[in-house]
């Protein structure tokens, strides 16, 4: 084998595939089409947000570098929802784009064991050798993941291949009548690969995103736009919790609100029939939770205005981010509507938005450990999922790399449950129902967020992180260090010693008091995770042929042979899935 492990992609997926299984001494290849992109904030200039935040900090505690890469370059940090509950809290912070970009290709080229290739991958290589031979099984495996080849005409081999190919994967961006084969504006598109997968099988689709105009900053009117400026910087990361700088920590910009009026939707309805998503160019489905401003002024014709945040793309220019108007309508629409916005009458827009539109594979069609159900050693992350978001991406970048790495040593994968992160829930929710629009993570997804608050990511996950090898010894002791500290906490509250308390960084005594005053809450949650733990324990063979089960219902057979779910739990979220099912799938279990 040339490579124990490629990754395909360098976005956020990639990153954090590639770093794991390279540390955790995979001999790791990452291929992009472009080094210089590598880490790019393609679209929002930042990092977290609600349940988001939650998602980096997991991927920090296992040991992933998404939270570091944000501490280093952060230009704004806030805590949203601080006026409600901590179970719907969470860090956000804007990044410095080119630092954060530098900062990932920097760790990327100084990480051991990976090596950096230029290129475009077109094709899969399958060892059909390997395919099952067993009749019921047949339907599962093609073979197992012998490499890939490139456009160029390499061919390169490997034990396993992650898939992070973000919205590039036969990606098409749309401005108006206008229409180019490019992953993002100014980028060619990743041609090959999404045809290949299609003609053996994969269960493809075409999903759609899309991003705002950039404008010069000096050419804003700021006198009548709300000011939103951030909070004393902290860190993502639990590794620098004590201490904290970061290189910008003096230089914390401000953000800017304004509204879209009458005018500007009056506007975008006269042109409607100018957008390629309206006049049916686009056949991917789009996400409900981040609409476009022509989706806005359609969908709610009752809205008098959408509010529009102006966020910074870094200290390194004056170019501004139009947060909540994104558009594919045309060039000389969107400068129409951009001028009746009061405050931009005068922007000048130096990059259009547009909509993109890319290939993904169903989720449904991969293990929850992110393994493809058809072809061995063959793992997908990130926007390719179906997914959407840099955070999102990360979680399963990570995850990706772990379980990619348990293949090659022929260990067990890890498998995050729904009460213990996030990032479980991310997965579950993909392998479990599918998804047939970019699926973004909520705190209401969550059935026990009270119990995945942000500052409880590290002893949640920190374990698990040190157990697959990727915390280091040194993090390990400052782990073990603070839960020392957090229990001392908890014993000089019960004694009311105020003083000694003052010793202790104020967040982890913030943690202790929310924990008491939450424990009844939490003790609750925790008989119900209990309860629900008992059918996870109940494994079912996902080899198991559902059609041959007398007794299941017609819509059961096909959605047991669609998921393959892994144990009972999974079974029983699987939508449609009956209580009778479910006693009969457990008697299988328990005969087995």
């Amino acid at each position: 084998m040339d490579y124990d492990c490629i990754v395909i992609g360098g976005g956020h997926a990639g990153i954090e595939a590639s770093l794991a299984a390279s540390r955790l001494g995979l001999h790791t290849l990452l291929i992009t089409q472009n080094p210089d992109r590598i880490g790019v904030l393609s679209c929002n200039p930042a990092i977290g947000g609600l349940s988001k935040g939650n998602l980096v900090r997991e991927v920090d505690a296992l040991g992933g570098e998404q939270a570091h890469l944000i501490d280093q370059t952060m230009i704004q940090y806030r805590i949203l929802n601080r006026s409600r509950g901590p179970a719907v809290q969470a860090p956000r912070a804007q990044a410095d784009k080119h630092a954060y970009q530098s900062a990932a290709r920097k760790i990327i080229e100084n990480q051991n064991n990976l090596s950096v290739m230029m290129d475009t991958v077109t094709e899969l290589i399958i060892d059909k050798n390997k395919k099952q031979a067993d009749d019921s099984k047949k339907y599962l495996r093609l073979g197992r993941i012998a490499g890939v080849g490139t456009v160029r005409g390499h061919k390169i081999s490997a034990k396993t291949v992650i898939l992070a190919a973000g919205t590039f994967m036969e990606g098409k961006i749309y401005i108006g009548e206008y229409d180019a084969p490019e992953g993002r504006l100014g980028e060619e598109a990743a041609l090959g690969l999404g045809k290949f997968l299609r003609n053996n099988d994969f269960p493809a689709g075409r999903l759609k995103t899309g991003t705002p105009a950039r404008i010069a900053g000096d050419s804003i009117d700021y006198s009548n736009m709300e000011r939103q400026d951030g909070e004393e910087f902290a860190p993502f990361s639990f590794d620098r919790e004590t201490g904290f700088r970061s290189q910008h920590n003096n230089t914390a910009c401000a953000c800017w609100i304004c509204y879209t009026t009458a005018e500007t939707h009056r506007i975008i309805r006269e042109n409607i029939h100018r957008s390629p998503l309206y006049g049916g160019k686009i056949k991917g489905t789009g996400a409900r939770y981040c609409p476009s401003i022509e989706d806005k002024v359609m969908h709610f014709p009752g809205r008098d205005r959408h509010h529009i945040f102006i966020e910074p793309e870094g200290l390194y220019t004056k170019e501004k981010y139009l947060n909540g108007l994104s558009s594919s309508l045309p060039e000389d629409v969107q400068e129409r509507f951009i001028h009746s916005i009061p405050g931009l009458e005068n922007a000048h827009i130096i990059r259009p938005a547009y909509a993109v539109e890319y290939d993904y594979l169903d989720p449904l069609d991969l293990f929850s450990s992110l393994e493809s159900k058809r072809l061995e050693g063959f793992f997908v992350a990130g926007q390719t999922n179906g997914s959407s978001g840099y955070e999102e991406a990360a979680a399963q970048g990570i995850m990706a790399g772990i379980n990619s790495a348990a293949k090659v040593r022929g260990e067990k994968a890890l498998i995050l449950g729904r009460n213990e992160a996030y990032t479980g829930v991310l997965i579950d929710d993909l392998t479990t129902l599918g998804t047939t629009e970019p699926y973004r993570m909520f705190t209401s997804r969550a059935e026990h967020r009270l119990v995945l608050r942000h500052d409880t990511a590290d002893t949640r996950l920190t374990p698990y992180g040190r157990t697959v090898g990727l915390i280091n010894d040194e993090r390990w002791n400052r782990f073990q260090e603070k839960l020392y500290a957090l229990d001392t906490i908890k014993e000089l509250i019960s004694q009311r010693d105020d003083i000694k308390i003052k010793d202790f960084p104020v967040e982890w005594v913030e943690r202790i008091l929310l924990d008491q005053k939450y424990a009844g809450y939490i003790e609750k949650e925790n008989r119900i995770i209990a309860r629900n733990a008992k059918m996870e324990r109940v494994k079912l063979d996902p080899h198991l042929d559902y059609r041959t089960i007398t007794g299941l219902s017609a819509e059961a057979k096909e959605k047991l042979s669609t998921v393959r779910p892994q144990n009972i739990g999974q079974a029983a979220r699987i939508p449609g899935i009956r209580q009778g099912d479910i006693a009969l799938l457990m008697v299988l279990a328990q005969r087995k």
